[in-house]
């Protein structure tokens, strides 16, 4: 339903690619705020000081890792639909694979096999969960209003 009113694919990933930068410097400047107060000296000044140096110098890397999963998930996506000419779930979970494994190939094919069936695993249960989401927000919608007609 949702897939069907999103921008063309050029776009697509663009948009996948500045979402996914945008979530990692959000979460990715949460964890290292902690992480840099918790490593910090004591005092106040210093832990505010070491949390807001920590979160400058690494959430930005986090949000750039993040962004280049997105983009690369998005791209091979809009590639699968392009070739099977439909947008199903298992473009999502292929893609998934797929992007596990070519970020990890610089690590060997053992990695590569892990990430892939990690990133297949991961998309699969995401995918699963939407569509049972679906159905059960779909069900409560009809059975509220099946009983209305029959007054």
């Amino acid at each position: 339903m949702d897939e069907y009113a999103r921008d063309p694919c050029p776009w697509r990933i663009v948009d996948d690619c500045g979402g996914a930068f945008s979530m990692g410097c959000i979460g990715g400047g949460i964890f290292h705020g902690i992480k840099g107060m918790r490593n910090a000296p004591k005092g106040t000044y210093r832990r505010l000081a070491g949390s807001f140096l920590t979160l400058r110098q690494r959430a930005p890397i986090t949000g750039g890792n993040f962004a280049v999963w997105g983009g690369l998930f998005s791209a091979i996506d809009c590639s699968l639909v392009y070739i099977r000419k439909k947008e199903d779930p298992w473009n999502s979970i292929t893609s998934g694979a797929l992007t596990g494994a070519i970020l990890s190939v610089r690590h060997g094919a053992g990695a590569m096999l892990g990430s892939a069936v990690v990133g297949g695993v991961l998309l699969a249960v995401i995918e699963g969960l939407g569509i049972m989401f679906t159905r059960y927000s779909a069900e409560q919608f009809n059975a509220g209003y099946g009983n209305s007609s029959q007054g």
